[in-house]
């Protein structure tokens, strides 16, 4: 199965990055896309990105063999009945929100089980827009593909393997297996960090001692929080379910957490700690402290044979230790697909630089 023509139905950040990453992997690949503003269009024309340089009607999308749905969850909602009657036989159309349940109930009820593969690149940043969409974004990244009852092994394996070929990890999992997943790691954290910001605004003083002096561990928690207030409306919606009953088990969580701190109990408290440490740990490089100062930045790294090795020779060369360096996986919220963290900050501005002058491009927190 070959995808030669692509398009995209929203072109923000994930729609604009996965449409640079294609166009950068397959450069003869027939790129179009529309948006909600003509000058999203006219940007992603100007860098040669797509080939349409106007606003497209959906009739524009009918010989696409592969159509992204790139928009809001409930907005795809509304684009899948307008494209059932409009793409040609053997297309596949697929999304990228991060919630499956409502696009895949919408899928059967329309009757285009056959044509529909779900998908959730799990990468990102708080920041939105095409303006921060890179060719780089999905490699090393997480790609949750959700297949429907009715999709064909030819189909499936042809689009896995096309998103792999991008630079992701493919995962294939149940749509609802997907959203109890995500709404645990990604959507109550979210809700968490807005909860916990709101929280300080609404306690702090006219002097705004709290916002003044936080530190690395109120910022860290609490980044997520500038995420799209629209996206996460949309998602707190459609995932309602599990997250209603996620946010259930937190505060239970956190009831329990209240209980050992009043009571002083000493060794519950830290086995609370010490459990949430190990778990932590287990799971990507580890910081400190929760406002110690960690002098880390991100870097996109094309995967080839001897790319961390490169770097490291890079920075070894200039007699610059590294502390941790990692992959990283899941990248939501996560600029770059390498973390490294230096010992000091003067290691870590020397390091930045040096990579910059090399052509790396590097994210800082």
């Amino acid at each position: 199965m070959e995808f030669s023509k692509v398009g995209f139905i929203g072109l923000g950040l994930i729609g604009g990055s996965i449409a640079k990453t294609i166009r950068r992997i397959y450069p003869d690949t027939e790129i179009i896309a529309t948006a909600g503003h003509l000058s999203t269009v006219t940007e992603a024309y100007k860098d040669r990105t797509i080939s349409n340089s106007t606003l497209l009607e959906l009739s524009a999308f009918s010989d696409c063999d592969l159509i992204f749905l790139c928009c809001p969850v409930k907005q795809n909602l509304i684009y899948l009945e307008q494209l059932k009657n409009i793409i040609k036989k053997g297309c596949i159309l697929t999304d990228v929100g991060s919630v499956k349940g409502d696009i895949h109930r919408a899928v059967v009820s329309l009757g285009i089980e056959e044509i529909f593969i779900g998908g959730h690149p799990m990468t990102g940043s708080e920041k939105t827009g095409y303006e921060s969409a890179t060719a780089y974004l999905l490699e090393n990244a997480y790609y949750i593909i959700t297949p429907t009852a009715k999709t064909t092994p030819k189909a499936l394996n042809a689009f896995q393997q096309y998103i792999a070929s991008l630079g992701a990890q493919t995962m294939i999992l149940d749509y609802e297996e997907h959203d109890h997943a995500t709404a645990s790691i990604s959507h109550l954290p979210h809700i968490i960090a807005a909860t916990l910001v709101n929280l300080i605004s609404s306690i702090d003083n006219a002097e705004e001692t709290m916002k003044t002096i936080a530190a690395g561990g109120f910022k860290d928690i609490t980044r997520i929080a500038s995420s799209s207030p629209v996206m996460w409306q949309h998602i707190c919606l459609s995932n309602r379910t599990h997250i209603v009953k996620l946010i259930d088990d937190y505060i239970a969580a956190l009831k329990n957490a209240k209980t050992l701190i009043e009571e002083k109990k000493s060794d519950e408290i830290y086995d609370f700690f010490s459990s949430a440490k190990n778990y932590r740990d287990s799971i990507t490089i580890a910081k400190s402290g929760p406002i110690k100062k960690v002098y880390e930045f991100y870097c996109d790294l094309i995967d080839e044979a001897g790319g961390i090795a490169t770097i490291a020779t890079i920075l070894a060369s200039n007699h610059l230790s590294i502390k941790n360096i990692g992959i990283i996986h899941n990248r939501e919220f996560e600029h770059g697909v390498l973390h490294i963290e230096m010992y000091d900050q003067t290691a870590l501005d020397t390091a930045i630089a040096l990579l910059k002058k090399y052509h790396y491009t590097v994210y800082e927190r």
